[in-house]
This record gives C-alpha cells, structure tokens and sequence, in this order.
C-alpha cells in the first residue's frame, strides 16, 4: 500500500503543472506594481497507512488568516537553508512532526498570495507513527482529511467573496465542519489535477 501511494505520488510529481497564483480565478485584478515577493514553503504531508493529509486550523487569534484552514509551514527564515527546511521547521513547530519521521517526495510548482508570499508546497509521506500536537500559539487545531477527497477535481467549487472592496474568487474543498479553501484549496486543486491522469 505504502508503495502503490509513493508511486502514485512521484507520478504526480513528475507530471507537467504551471505555477499557480491566488490571480488564477480573477484576471481584472492586478498584482501591487514592484510587489516583492517573500518565500515560504507548506509541508503536503500524506500519512501512507491511511491515505490521510495534515492540516491545521489556525489559531483565531493570529493576525494574518485567524482561524483559516492551512497545511504547516510558513516563511522561510534565515537560518533555512532551503525552501524544504523552511517547512520541515515549520511543521515540527506546528504539528510536532519530526523532520526524521517525514520523507520529501519533491516540490510543487510555486503558488503566489495575494498577501505577497510565493508558497512552495513541499509533497512528502509521513514515516511511522506520529501524534500531532498543535503549537498553541498559532494552531488551535490539527487534524486530518481522507487524500482521496483532494484527489477528485469535481470535489472542488468556485466561490468569491469581497475584499478590499473587489469581489474576489477562489477555489473551495470543504470536509465536514472544515471550510477549506483559498491558497491551501488551490494547492490541493493543483495537487488533483496532477492525481488525475
């Protein structure tokens, strides 16, 4: 099983995928003129023996995205050395993932936020056992969604709603009391496209 998942996820790696950008589903808005970009990195962690990714919600008392529905990850610091480091560090202060529990598959084609960021979402399964433990200060939930749910692209909607003052469109996967959707949605939109042959 483990061997059919690895395989069917470095086939999806291996497929052909553009970047993706949070401007995808709304071409009259245009990007901030000289916009920097920051890196970050997300950790697309699959556990093998029961087809599951992690996800977070984040606390509500954060400032950026409280309460949104996120993979674990964030910007890259100084002190990573790449991308990938950026998210294992990440998630091992997130979820308390280990880095030596987590092998990396390989990247994903970057995907740009409206809030400046370019996120590498970093593919990887999950080695052995492994139980989350949410960092209180930014996560106030981890729990996880049945891969097979991201990987059907009719399971994904367009929705919009206003902000700053424009209607804004993004894509949507819910699970159960679980609104997911925006940058992570359009991540795990990227990922189906590539699961599905």
């Amino acid at each position: 099983m483990v061997t059919d998942l690895r395989d069917r996820l470095t086939a999806a790696l291996a497929r052909s995928g553009q970047p993706s950008t949070d401007y995808d589903l709304n071409r009259g808005v245009l990007r901030p003129t000289g916009q920097m970009l920051r890196p970050a990195a997300v950790l697309v962690a699959v556990r093998p023996d029961v087809q599951t990714v992690i996800l977070t919600k984040r606390s509500p008392t954060l400032r950026h995205h409280p309460g949104q529905i996120a993979f674990p990850g964030g910007k890259q610091d100084a002190t990573d050395l790449t991308l990938t480091d950026a998210a294992l560090r990440e998630a091992e202060e997130e979820v308390g993932l280990p880095r030596t529990a987590v092998d990396v598959l390989g990247l994903m084609p970057a995907h740009e936020t409206v809030t400046g960021f370019t996120v590498v979402p970093v593919l990887s399964l999950i080695r052995g056992d492994f139980t989350p433990r949410a960092e209180t200060g930014e996560v106030s939930e981890v729990f996880e969604v049945p891969l097979s749910h991201f990987a059907d692209p009719a399971r994904f909607t367009v929705q919009g709603r206003r902000w700053q003052g424009q209607m804004r469109h993004y894509y949507a996967v819910p699970y159960g009391p679980y609104y997911i959707w925006g940058a992570t949605a359009r991540i795990l939109r990227a990922l189906a496209d590539r699961l599905t042959p």
